[in-house]
């Protein structure tokens, strides 16, 4: 018999295990909760510089530019009063380790970004309003 120690879903459980050597019959693992092992606490992060300005609200009417998937903010493009085309890049959006460009949907003027680089942010989340 063998013994380890399995991480499920952040609890810990003892196994033995029996080899297999000559085709000989596996008895039932045996499972059992271990004590929890102390996790030595990440140290805190440096602190990031400033923010750029973000707008807070949406106005009245704009179309706004949403997050497609949960990401970070690589870098924002745009600022408010800027004239923009159908198709230019707004946003760049790192998700699952990809650089996603967030386009804007129509031509406008950037009425507020509510997002600034670095920032986290989840699907559906307004990145862009367009008047």
């Amino acid at each position: 018999m063998r013994k380890f120690v399995i991480n499920v879903n952040g609890n810990q459980y003892e196994v033995e295990v029996e080899e297999v050597g000559n085709g000989s019959a596996v008895s039932q693992p045996v499972a059992a909760p271990v004590a929890p092992v102390a996790v030595k606490a990440a140290p805190a992060p440096a602190k990031a510089a400033p923010a750029a300005k973000v707008d807070a609200a949406v106005p009245a009417g704009a179309a706004t530019v949403v997050a497609p998937m949960p990401g970070t903010i690589l870098s924002v493009n745009v600022g408010s009063g800027d004239q923009v085309k159908k198709g230019d890049v707004l946003v760049v959006l790192e998700a699952m380790k990809m650089e996603n460009e967030i386009q804007a949907p129509k031509d406008g003027v950037v009425a507020s970004v509510n997002v600034a680089k670095g920032a986290s942010v989840n699907s559906g989340d307004v990145l862009v309003s367009l008047k």
